[in-house]
């Protein structure tokens, strides 16, 4: 796919700037000229041709220097370079072949003049011999994935921090377990004990001189 890319803008890029470098020249020669007729310069005139120039040489640069096909350079080189070359063969008619009376913007288009002076043919040579870079033929290098290292065998390794560790032992063995509720700061009395004999259901003892009532009923 990207051969058919690079192919398409080869077609495309050639035509353009054969116009632009007419455009270029045409223009700075006329303005040179002009300069030389009345005697002084300006050099605010040469902005426009120039404007021309620049975008057909960074159309030429992306076209020559970005690895994308090689395709694309060797066809807009070959459409450059042929006219000139045919040139050896039938001059006259490739001149007449070539379109004449042209405008753009106003200004005139003399396609003829970058075939005659050899610009075009220069411009097509090097778009040709770009295209014999091994480097063009191969795609940009894409960043090595690292494998991810295999966890290595044998058993598991807990790495611990100081916070891991249990807390350290209480010395003291005598110490009461914690428990959720706060401690009563006054101790409880003992009960009192009982005397031999009694029962567990019976009454607990009475302290004082209260009199004992009697409890025992009279049975009929």
């Amino acid at each position: 796919m990207r051969h058919l890319w690079s192919f398409l803008a080869g077609l495309v890029v050639a035509p353009v700037t054969w116009v632009l470098v007419t455009l270029g020249q045409d223009g700075s020669a006329g303005t040179v000229d002009r300069w030389v007729e009345i005697g002084t310069s300006n050099s605010a005139n040469l902005i426009e041709p120039a404007v021309y120039l620049a975008v057909g040489g960074v159309l030429l640069g992306l076209l020559g220097t970005l690895r994308t096909s090689p395709l694309g350079p060797l066809v807009a080189g070959l459409l450059l370079a042929t006219p000139y070359v045919a040139m050896f063969v039938a001059p006259f008619e490739v001149r007449d072949r070539i379109p004449d009376g042209w405008k753009v913007f106003g200004d005139p288009l003399p396609l003829h003049q970058p075939v005659e002076n050899g610009t075009l043919f220069l411009i097509g040579l090097l778009l040709v011999v770009a295209t014999f870079s091994g480097q063009r033929w191969r795609r940009w290098p894409r960043p090595a994935v690292e494998p991810t290292p295999a966890p290595a065998e044998g058993p598991e390794r807990n790495d611990f921090t100081l916070t891991d560790w249990p807390p350290a032992e209480s010395t003291d063995r005598d110490t009461a377990p914690p428990s959720l509720g706060y401690p009563d700061p006054t101790p409880t009395e003992p009960l009192p004990r009982r005397t031999g004999g009694g029962s567990p259901w019976s009454a607990p003892p009475r302290t004082g001189n209260r009199p004992e009532e009697d409890t025992t009923t009279e049975i009929r």
